[in-house]
């Protein structure tokens, strides 16, 4: 059994690693983000007590989150282990997690730090587009479309989130700086964290992360 979290920055390419992580290692990829859609698209009742924030233009309570991470964990293929991406983000959703994991009898085996430099994280996040109509990612650079400005998948249009352009970029690596530094003490304390150099080509760091959890 594994249970491996991926932390980093914005940009840092969590959820690329987790996919081709969970490939690699036949273990489910948690994303809370993915969950959140998943429980409001379903209906369920978690999903639209996060809705009804939602609509508000507020963010989900940690709480709710933690719920429907809890409803996941109890789910058979978490079995042999998880790879959790987006999650937890401060110190209050660390120790959440662990009292959380500790009534299932599980802890969290790696905190795998993607430390990346800011003018990647810039250039990765600034070039990115997105289909308005599935979600779909492409890079102006790195991932471009077939044809310009049009999503591969279902030829809707692609745009650049307002959070995503540089200014904002660079603001919102200043908060996470500040809400994490005291995530990575917590997991440095437990001697959990290992930090790789997430700058490096995407496949090398997979292999680095690949034979940590060996």
């Amino acid at each position: 059994m594994m249970h491996i979290i991926l932390l980093g920055p914005p940009g840092a390419g969590k959820g690329t690693q987790a996919k081709r992580l969970a490939e690699r290692l036949k273990l489910p990829h948690i994303s809370t983000g993915d969950l959140l859609r998943q429980n409001v698209s379903n209906q369920t009742e978690l999903g639209c007590q996060a809705k009804d924030y939602m609509n508000k233009g507020l963010l989900v309570p940690d709480k709710l989150v933690a719920e429907m991470l809890k409803d996941r964990f109890s789910q058979p293929d978490t079995k042999t282990g998880f790879i959790l991406d987006g999650y937890p983000r401060n110190l209050n959703q660390a120790e959440t997690l662990d009292k959380m994991l500790t009534g299932l009898g599980i802890e969290v085996d790696l905190a795998i730090y993607l430390d990346s430099s800011e003018g990647v994280i810039i250039q990765r996040l600034a070039g990115r587009l997105v289909c308005k109509n599935c979600g779909m990612n492409f890079h102006a650079t790195n991932m471009p479309p077939k044809i310009k400005g049009i999503c591969d998948n279902c030829q809707g249009k692609l745009y650049q989130r307002d959070d995503d352009k540089e200014k904002t970029v660079r603001k919102r690596l200043e908060v996470y700086r500040k809400e994490t530094a005291s995530l990575i003490d917590y997991y440095e304390k437990k001697q959990k964290l290992h930090r790789l150099n997430a700058d490096l080509n995407p496949e090398v760091v997979l292999e680095q992360i690949v034979a940590l959890a060996s």
